[in-house]
């Protein structure tokens, strides 16, 4: 039997190439190796959109549509949305009984996200706490991988902890998860920063072909060299190259990089070729996203399917969570 893993996005706007290369291309080849339940982790939205909660049911499908475009296949992996999932509340309730209030104030994602959304008021017992509802979306589904970046893993290793505790409480009941570390690309937005929405320096996967080539041509390039006529080093300066390495082959980048030293080759026309190569990489997955799109009741009925496949596990494991918590083997040491 293949082992099982476990993700989950939180619908909170349009996907971009960020999420793309750093998120769903590992999903891609993760449904080939393991039995994997995609999550639409729209109780984890409620954390910091909590005052506009009107805004993720919208933002539902679209996400999954994107999912759906660049090849996540629900034939191959269960798809579906938190919230459906009762059992989710129950068991995150009960693994908050039982977690020490420091580990969650040392979590370091805590810490830093209360310094970068300082406009919003997340001094909540849902902000504080989410890392719980995160513990009880892994386990819920005896999950052996959970795939994070590095800097998400300690995120994975609190989920480790509050297993382990309610195992040495309870009984073996839930195996501890291992982090799947993935290699994502550090993907630069338009200005040179990290691509993310809350920037403004993102090129969305449902972007038009006309909105790709407009965003591309006011990418920040080598700041260094303001006339073509001057010798360039891409490599080193150039916020545009780092996005060609991703859609250009390796023998038309060592030229890119050769004429740009030369002075032969200019910024313009290096980011026409690049929204040209972001463009042909797009179309077959603007195509998807077009069929999909025809039939809202298609996604729905996809994540109502994947729902029920997620309920029957979610009761299984609920049914065998709440025999070992009210039996009589509770640890007073």
């Amino acid at each position: 039997m293949k082992k099982r893993c476990l993700s989950g996005m939180r619908p909170s706007g349009k996907l971009h190439l960020g999420h793309l290369h750093g998120v769903l291309d590992n999903w891609k080849r993760l449904q080939e190796e393991y039995e994997c339940f995609f999550f639409v982790a729209d109780w984890h939205a409620l954390t910091t959109n909590y005052k506009n909660a009107w805004e993720i049911p919208e933002n539902i499908v679209d996400m999954v549509l994107d999912w759906l475009a660049v090849g996540i296949d629900p034939e191959k992996a269960t798809l579906f949305i938190q919230s459906d999932i009762k059992e989710h509340a129950e068991l995150h309730l009960i693994l908050s009984m039982i977690t020490p209030l420091g580990w969650l104030e040392r979590n370091p994602t805590y810490k830093e996200q209360k310094q970068q959304l300082k406009d919003k008021d997340i001094s909540t017992y849902g902000f504080l706490g989410y890392p719980v509802l995160q513990a009880a979306d892994i386990i819920m589904y005896k999950a052996n991988k959970v795939p994070v970046g590095i800097d998400q893993l300690p995120h994975v290793e609190l989920t480790r902890e509050i297993t382990r505790r309610f195992n040495y409480l309870y009984g073996e009941i839930f195996p501890v998860p291992d982090a799947l570390l993935a290699e994502t690309p550090k993907l630069p937005g338009l200005d040179g920063r990290k691509m993310s929405k809350s920037y403004g320096n993102s090129i969305f996967i449902s972007d038009s072909p006309e909105e790709v080539t407009k965003k591309i041509m006011t990418m920040v390039t080598d700041v260094e060299r303001p006339r073509k006529s001057d010798p360039g080093d891409p490599e080193k300066r150039c916020v545009a190259f780092n996005l060609l390495k991703l859609y250009l082959p390796e023998e038309r980048l060592k030229e890119i990089v050769a004429d740009c030293k030369a002075a032969k080759l200019g910024c313009v026309a290096c980011k026409k070729e690049l929204a040209k190569a972001i463009v042909e990489f797009l179309e077959p997955v603007w195509e998807k996203r077009e069929k999909f799109s025809k039939s809202s009741d298609t996604i729905h009925e996809i994540l109502k399917e994947g729902g029920e496949r997620a309920r029957k596990e979610a009761q299984k494991t609920m049914a065998q969570a709440r025999e070992a918590l009210w039996s009589r083997n509770v640890r007073s040491d």
